[in-house]
């Protein structure tokens, strides 16, 4: 059911980093994202992948992990993710691209989660660096990167609390804790 996945899909960033990911899952993940919305159907997203151990850990010291834990650099060896989707533009069909990469990273990782994997968005990248690292023809642009694996970390999720304060954070068990405002204080009722 959609709910489930939807509640199950969390920004894992430690994975069992011996878990392989076929380079056919990777493929079934970016022919599901083919079916989503794209601005003006110009579909202009492109895809680099990654699942082998060397192209990982250069793609790796491109990113950045989460800026909210501080003390945190990122997985360890052992806990890296086993691949990696580049999510590109293409400027020869469109130099500006509306949300369709948001679009496209939720679905992959709702079908990431589907087939009992996680991920994380990243958008915090290094661009020139993973640019050379990817030799990318200057027309690409890069947009995000999707870190998958198999989960090697809880992360549940708290209610707000009352100071108002969503700041994500790790307990001394290295459970990953992440607010989420209640649905009362979304909602805008005439």
């Amino acid at each position: 059911m959609l709910f489930n996945l939807v509640r199950s899909n969390r920004s894992f960033r430690r994975f069992n980093q011996s878990t392989e990911i076929s380079s056919e899952l990777l493929y079934e993940l970016i022919d599901l994202s083919r079916y989503t919305a794209s601005a003006n159907n110009l579909q202009p997203l492109k895809y680099y992948l990654s699942n082998g151990k060397e192209l990982n850990e250069r793609i790796f010291s491109c990113l950045s992990w989460p800026a909210k834990i501080k003390e945190w650099n990122g997985p360890l060896e052992g806990e890296r993710p086993s691949a990696y989707i580049v999510i590109l533009g293409d400027n020869n069909i469109s130099d500006k691209i509306d949300c369709d990469h948001g679009i496209v990273s939720q679905t992959i990782l709702l079908g990431a989660v589907e087939r009992g994997l996680g991920g994380c968005i990243i958008g915090s990248i290094d661009r020139k660096m993973l640019r050379r690292v990817l030799d990318l023809d200057p027309r690409y642009d890069i947009l995000l990167v999707i870190a998958l694996g198999e989960p090697a970390e809880r992360v549940v999720i708290e209610t707000v609390g009352e100071n108002g304060d969503i700041s994500y954070w790790r307990d001394a068990a290295g459970v990953h804790h992440v607010p989420k405002r209640e649905l009362k204080e979304l909602i805008l009722e005439p």
